[in-house]
């Protein structure tokens, strides 16, 4: 495997150019940016003239780019990936909302099954879908040795709309799926917070799918804003600052959900995920050093599924919450992840409105959110 990146920035332009040597001969490139970088197509046009053996030209707008151990704003950053006995197929899905998620997953499964198929990677829209729906359809119709990482496109912190680019366009509404075929891949992964939650546990009494209408049989709105206080008026964004730990109520393992949008006709919230009528909910809250060792935990968690192998490739996704709390520190998760992986391993990724794996390779693959997810890639002689 061989891995080239360039970043591009509006300040500086590009700072290694696309024309990179080793760039012509890569499959895969992976390209994050700012909504506005991803719809320039001049620019994003010079890195597929620089690709042209590329199988998948694939990325996604974000919340900010990871490029090595810096976190961008409003730039592109580019990984152009060679494998040397790996094979790739793309594929892609339109939504025509979120209640066409599962379907629209089992579609992408379908069309990427093989028996050597070995690992799935996906983009996807970051509002226009149930991201717990899309990760059943996908799972659900995928051998259940083939895991599904990814996660789910950004816009910064406005929520307007968010882009997924696909061989030559960006678009919203849109997935894609990469599938990995070979034996000679060796893929880790893993996925963790560092939140603490406060207040009561509450029933989850009224919701339909991801979108949440009560708690104890109150108003989830209202209920939100209380907390919130003075952060209510900024409402969804500052609801990344207090996202929703969810359980099912015959389980002690819970899952982090995240706000999307409000309704105050109708005082609903909107989740990335789904909310399940009967599940447990409480408030959670920032804890600064262990979100920086949630991010420590994710890739010594992915690092130890590979075991002695050397991670070539690192894709790293974490939710824009993490990174509005953290705000000047937001490095030091990054840097904390290098630590880990070494100074081998290429870095990339984004900052999302959700992330998709299993907690751990032994776990049943999930919609997250508020987490640092991690895929790894290594390549075997």
């Amino acid at each position: 495997m061989k891995v080239d990146q360039c970043v591009w920035g509006r300040e500086n332009g590009w700072i290694v150019t696309p024309n990179m040597g080793r760039c012509a001969e890569a499959q895969l490139v992976l390209i994050f940016g700012s909504r506005a970088t991803l719809s320039d197509a001049a620019r994003v046009e010079e890195v597929r003239r620089a690709c042209p053996k590329a199988v998948a030209v694939i990325g996604c707008s974000t919340a900010g780019e990871i490029y090595d151990t810096r976190v961008l704003d409003d730039s592109l950053v580019v990984t152009a990936v060679r494998f040397d006995h790996t094979q790739l197929r793309a594929v892609e899905a339109e939504l025509t909302g979120p209640a066409d998620s599962k379907a629209a997953g089992e579609r992408l499964a379908k069309a990427l099954a093989a028996p050597d198929l070995a690992h799935v990677f996906v983009l996807s829209d970051g509002l226009k879908v149930n991201g717990s729906e899309l990760v059943k359809g996908l799972t659900g119709s995928l051998p259940q040795n083939v895991a599904v990482t990814g996660g789910l496109s950004g816009d910064g912190a406005k929520f307007e709309q968010t882009l997924v680019y696909f061989n030559g366009t960006a678009k919203p509404g849109r997935i894609v799926a990469i599938g990995f075929y070979g034996d000679k891949l060796r893929v880790g992964y893993g996925s963790m917070g560092g939140w603490d939650t406060f207040g009561p546990e509450r029933v989850v009494t009224r919701s339909s799918g991801n979108v949440l209408y009560e708690l104890d049989g109150e108003s989830a709105l209202a209920l939100y804003k209380k907390y919130l206080g003075s952060y209510a008026a900024e409402l969804p964004a500052s609801g990344l600052r207090f996202p929703l730990s969810v359980r099912d109520k015959n389980s002690d393992a819970p899952v982090v959900r995240t706000i999307l949008a409000v309704n105050e006709q109708d005082q609903s919230l909107t989740f990335a995920g789904d909310v399940p009528e009967g599940s447990i909910a409480r408030l959670m809250r920032a804890n600064f050093d262990r979100l920086v060792d949630g991010a420590n935990g994710a890739a010594s968690t992915s690092q130890q599924a590979i075991g002695k192998d050397v991670a070539e490739l690192a894709i790293l996704i974490s939710c824009v919450g993490r990174k509005l709390i953290l705000q000047q520190r937001t490095e030091e998760e990054v840097e904390s992840v290098r630590a880990v992986l070494g100074e081998r391993a290429k870095m990339t990724g984004f900052y999302s409105y959700g992330e998709i794996s299993p907690f751990t390779p032994t776990a049943k693959c999930e919609l997250h959110n508020q987490t640092m997810t991690i895929t790894i890639f290594s390549e075997a002689a």
